[in-house]
């Protein structure tokens, strides 16, 4: 494969995985923020996580391959970080892959049962089958995938803007400003974080780049910028078309708006960014069993697809809930251990900024904690 097709795939695959499930979650969030709180927050954890997507970056570069975050920690944490580690981050990936499998599920069966018919079960299955598929064959076929996914995701986009634009009302995404509260206030910390953050996929975004590895550095802060404009682009979409009708999983307003034609395209554009997401983040838990766990290539891959099946069986169902406790507790977590890894490996330049965005992450860890659980 040529430089320009490791560094093309390499941007696709971080960019295409962060823009996933969360998307349709902020909509929602911002109605009841309103846009300049949501803003402020896509200003600060995005510079945030470029920092820490940085910081990991450097460790991976510095680390043998075929290591994921825990294998990390325990190089530069000990058995206790490594212990730490495993938890928030296979915990945090079936969290992942949980609310890819509601949301992709559900936007699958929505949009073929009318068709042919059949419950909303029998599509999620559908999903599920196929996308296990690809995480059973690796990184060749997803990284091709993630690419003309998130290819044909811009055009989906670009086409529900040209045909809803005449119904948008920017004044609907300030609807939220005079309303909002300080129980509102922190509501979008967790989506938001969850939103932008793609730091698992690290060591195997610097193995898709092979030689031209230190590339990395210049591709964590495009592939970060890329969700976030798409990201408030689609709420200005949305929210601005639906305003108060505005519902949690976005799309589903839609159909009253611009009827069951485009409502479809909106359905498909849901499918495609749940599905690219679910078979990546799949692949990183699967070898992270695989690498770190040494678990036999096999059992890695029927836990990684299997297990979230089964929680989504017996009935764990709703999706923001997920995301804001996977986005603040298990990604906080994950940025915490990141910061002390980089402490280990540098002693000026950007250190100064750890004890800082441990305070941060430690803070929004305790109010996702008593958001999840009041």
């Amino acid at each position: 494969m040529s430089k320009v097709k490791k560094i093309i795939y390499a941007l696709s695959t971080l960019s295409g995985t962060i823009i996933g499930v969360g998307l349709f979650s902020l909509p929602y969030i911002t109605l009841k923020v309103g846009f300049w709180v949501i803003l402020g927050y896509f200003l600060i954890l995005g510079a945030i996580a470029v920092i820490i997507h940085l910081f990991f970056g450097e460790l991976s570069l510095k680390t043998p391959d075929f290591k994921r975050l825990p294998g990390f920690a325990e190089i530069y944490l000990g058995k206790k970080g490594k212990t730490v580690a495993y938890i928030s981050t296979i915990l945090g990936l079936f969290g992942a892959i949980l609310a890819y499998l509601l949301v992709g599920g559900e936007f699958l069966a929505n949009l073929i049962s009318p068709i042919l018919g059949g419950s909303a079960l029998i599509y999620t299955v559908i999903y599920f089958i196929v996308g296990s598929f690809l995480i059973f064959f690796g990184i060749k076929a997803i990284c091709k995938v993630e690419f003309w996914g998130l290819v044909l995701f811009f055009i989906i986009l670009i086409l529900l803007f040209f045909k809803g634009k005449f119904l948008i009302n920017t004044g609907n995404l300030f609807i939220g400003s005079s309303e909002a509260n300080i129980k509102n206030l922190f509501l979008p910390y967790g989506p938001v974080l969850f939103s932008i953050w793609g730091a698992t996929l690290i060591p195997e975004i610097e193995e898709m780049l092979g030689e031209n590895k230190n590339l990395i550095k210049k591709i964590i802060p495009i592939a970060i910028l890329i969700p976030i404009l798409v990201y408030l682009f689609f709420i200005y979409l949305i929210l601005g078309i639906t305003g108060n009708q505005t519902t949690e999983s976005a799309l589903t307003g839609l159909r009253d708006f611009l009827g069951p034609a485009i409502f479809n395209i909106g359905l498909l554009f849901g499918l495609l960014t749940t599905f690219t997401s679910f078979i990546a983040v799949g692949l990183t838990l699967k070898k992270t069993l695989w690498y770190d766990l040494k678990l036999p290539k096999s059992a890695a891959w029927s836990l990684t697809c299997f297990l979230p099946l089964i929680l989504f069986l017996i009935g764990i169902k709703n999706f923001i809930p997920v995301i804001s406790f996977v986005g603040g507790v298990m990604l906080g977590i994950d940025g915490i251990l990141i910061l002390l890894m980089y402490r280990k490996i540098k002693t000026g330049k950007l250190c100064f900024l750890a004890g800082p965005l441990i305070l941060i992450f430690a803070l929004g860890i305790i109010y996702e904690i008593m958001y999840f659980f009041k």
